[in-house]
């Protein structure tokens, strides 16, 4: 026989003896196996995952049986949307947190010592008590502009006002009521601002006192630096 035909013979040999690269090809184990236990409690195996066991868990198995890993059972559309609403809740906090450390951290450098923050508060209040300053002007000018009127209207005790005179009195009364008004809001601002700084210095000691930023919690209402116009 010729020494061509040897690898020939070797290969037809091999084939034979089911010893050869196609049937080890075939009879080579999967490199990973799926196993699981179905709702009836028959155990099963396959080279991929199983789907009588899709909603329980199935474990992966090397060649040699041991674990790979487990793959958890396929959540219902139930379960998905409740994981879904989780991750968005999650997502959302971690969102807040950020927020409170990123504010935080803004307040310190803005406002490094007490001094700084109660010239940032005089500030914020000063345009309103300038506010409170002029009304209170403007209802003392209409005070004294009601008196010599109120002085004619003595003159028509129980007798109808002049036209005149009525409406010069009337509208001393709305321009009064209105500045009263404007006045009062005023008021209630400069004790909002004061609040909000308040609430803010708070914060800042326990900040500067070595508090973590964003380990305090909301800041309570708008923040003091952005007053309202």
């Amino acid at each position: 026989m010729g020494t061509s035909s040897r690898p020939a013979v070797r290969f037809a040999l091999l084939l034979a003896l089911g010893t050869g690269p196609l049937a080890m090809a075939q009879t080579a184990p999967p490199a990973q196996i799926y196993s699981c236990t179905d709702a009836s409690g028959k155990k099963l195996t396959s080279d991929r995952p199983i789907a009588e066991c899709i909603s329980r868990e199935q474990r992966v198995l090397n060649a040699d049986g041991s674990i790979r890993r487990v793959v958890p059972p396929t959540p219902t559309a139930d379960e998905r949307s409740a994981m879904e609403a989780q991750q968005r809740e999650a997502a959302l906090e971690r969102a807040v947190q950020q927020d409170a450390i990123r504010r935080d951290r803004n307040l310190l450098a803005r406002f490094p010592n007490e001094a700084a923050h109660h010239k940032a508060r005089e500030a914020a209040l000063d345009d309103v008590r300038k506010a409170v300053r002029l009304s209170q002007a403007r209802l003392a000018d209409l005070a004294r502009e009601r008196k010599p009127l109120l002085d004619d209207a003595e003159f028509y005790v129980g007798r109808p006002l002049p036209s005149k005179l009525k409406a010069q009195l009337d509208a001393n009364d709305a321009s009064a009521d209105a500045q009263r008004t404007l006045l009062q809001n005023q008021q209630v601002e400069v004790l909002r601002i004061d609040k909000l700084y308040d609430a803010e210095l708070e914060r800042l000691r326990k900040l500067w006192a070595g508090a973590r930023p964003g380990t305090l919690g909301a800041l309570a209402g708008a923040a003091a630096s952005a007053p309202r116009k």
